[in-house]
């Protein structure tokens, strides 16, 4: 375990920090320049952008794929006919090739004959174009990606609701509890340490976003959807700066780091069972 964590986290870790303190073309011997490629980074003004619309992303989805997953997970938490072949259903975006699941909605939201503005033309009502609306297209990509992974983090919770004991249910109803009250104070509290693993990976998951971007709307229109891997792609792939890509990639890097250490000191203010 040791040995694949150096090989394949920590070693290109590393190596990606000394490429980005070098002009690098791809073609030819990396040319050392310092920190040249991060004063370039605050003096870019496509930066500032892309790095706003990866954090917008990030606070449009993570809401909304933790809440929709515990409602779904709170709905399959039965033992009625038929709750395994909708938690199947639900499951299944989850296994489904990123690319293959953008292409399709890619059709479905399509300007003229994508079938939610066919749906919307038989209510007599015209049908925006979903990816090429700078207001719209981030909200869209969002709406997307949250329906591709909501399946793994509903499992997650269908686990740990599983685990609240049903004697806490049964005495919190004999003091009268009603249902708001017994997920309030007995089902989240018990839950939390869930919540808080979920919450890490979907915002790490977040920021790290790319397929859907590069399949949906190549980051347009404009500038409107291009997120910091993306932004590293370009970067390295059409532009061959892999100097400079590196740099970016190091402070996405960083961003995702404190953001999991902020979460991870504020955990022991609302996660139960800490101590």
């Amino acid at each position: 375990m040791v040995l694949g964590f150096l090989v394949v986290m920590l070693g290109p870790l590393i190596y990606s920090f000394y490429m980005s303190l070098t002009d690098w073309q791809l073609l030819g011997d990396p040319n050392f320049i310092g920190i040249e490629n991060y004063q370039r980074l605050a003096s870019d003004p496509e930066f500032g952008v892309v790095l706003k619309n990866t954090l917008v992303f990030s606070a449009g989805l993570v809401p909304i794929n933790i809440i929709m997953a515990l409602f779904l997970a709170l709905l399959l938490h039965r033992n009625l006919p038929g709750m395994g072949l909708f938690r199947t259903a639900i499951f299944i975006p989850v296994m489904t090739s990123i690319v293959v699941w953008s292409i399709i909605w890619k059709y479905m939201f399509a300007t003229q004959e994508g079938f939610i503005n066919q749906i919307l033309r038989g209510f007599s009502i015209e049908g925006p174009a979903w990816l090429y609306d700078p207001q719209l297209a981030m909200v869209t990509v969002i709406v997307v990606s949250a329906m591709k992974n909501v399946g793994l983090n509903m499992v997650l919770f269908l686990a740990a609701l599983q685990q609240v004991p049903k004697t806490l249910y049964e005495a919190s109803h004999l003091d009268g509890a009603n249902k708001w009250k017994q997920f309030r104070h007995v089902t989240l509290p018990m839950i939390t340490p869930t919540v808080f693993l979920t919450l890490i990976l979907t915002v790490i998951g977040s920021m790290k976003v790319f397929g859907q971007i590069y399949v949906m709307t190549g980051g347009g229109p404009g500038n409107h959807t291009k997120v910091l891997v993306y932004y590293i792609w370009e970067t390295a792939f059409k532009l061959f700066d892999f100097g400079y890509a590196s740099a970016i990639a190091i402070i996405l890097f960083l961003i995702i780091l404190v953001f999991t250490i902020i979460q991870w000191v504020l955990r022991k203010r609302w996660v139960f069972h800490e101590q």
